[in-house]
């Protein structure tokens, strides 16, 4: 099985759980969901055009729609080539659950790596049972995806974007909709912004939830 890989490099998880740990991130092409406040809309369209091959890809030096195709031992292979310290692997997008995971995490697990998944909560998820999923839930998004029951109990924690009240809203309804229990729930600010900080800050409080503040873009890594 083939991945269409957008980017692959090394640096630390600013977000959620993993928040602080050296990470390598497999971000991969394609994602329908179409979230306004999107900072990887390069990630969205599969275009044959902007296919490229694997060399060409892992030269790039900004951000583009250029992608690659990566077996998972092509891309543990690379990883080695790299000898990347992380044994935190992180598939991104785009949306990654468009795809069968399953292979690559196997693949990583059975190096020695803990893996994880950022996904929207609009596919189906499909994984080993050890990989730890981060569903940040796209609620009413210009896609018009639904967020999957199943998606929100494979959830080891939901991860929130929130600017305004109605984003608390939506996420508790959410909650009570999909009977969430014993997951992590955290609010991440959208674009750093004080309000939607303070909103956050003020609501984790109020509901004994977490706050993930992207650290970083506070530090400026990529």
């Amino acid at each position: 099985m083939n991945y269409k890989i957008n980017e692959l490099f090394e640096t630390i998880q600013g977000e959620g759980s993993f928040t602080g740990q050296p990470s390598i991130f497999i971000r991969l092409q394609g994602c329908p969901v179409g979230c306004s406040w999107c900072d990887t809309k390069h990630t969205w369209d599969i275009s044959v055009d902007d296919q490229v091959t694997p060399a060409s890809m892992l030269t790039k030096t900004e951000e583009t729609s250029h992608w690659a195709n990566f077996s998972p031992k092509d891309i543990l292979a690379l990883v080695n080539e790299k000898k990347f310290n992380a044994k935190h692997i992180v598939i991104t997008g785009g949306e990654p659950c468009m795809v069968d995971l399953t292979p690559l995490c196997q693949l990583f697990e059975q190096q020695g790596y803990s893996t994880q998944i950022e996904t929207s909560g609009t596919y189906e998820i499909i994984t080993t049972d050890k990989c730890w999923v981060t569903v940040s839930p796209k609620i009413n998004m210009r896609g018009g995806y639904k967020i999957l029951s199943t998606a929100m109990a494979r959830a080891n924690e939901i991860k929130h974007p929130v600017a305004t009240d109605q984003h608390i809203d939506e996420l508790k309804a959410l909650l009570a909709e999909h009977k969430v229990k014993d997951t992590a729930i955290y609010l991440q600010p959208i674009s750093q912004k004080k309000r939607a900080t303070d909103l956050a800050i003020a609501t984790c409080i109020a509901n004994n939830w977490r706050l993930s503040v992207q650290v970083h873009k506070y530090i400026g890594i990529e």
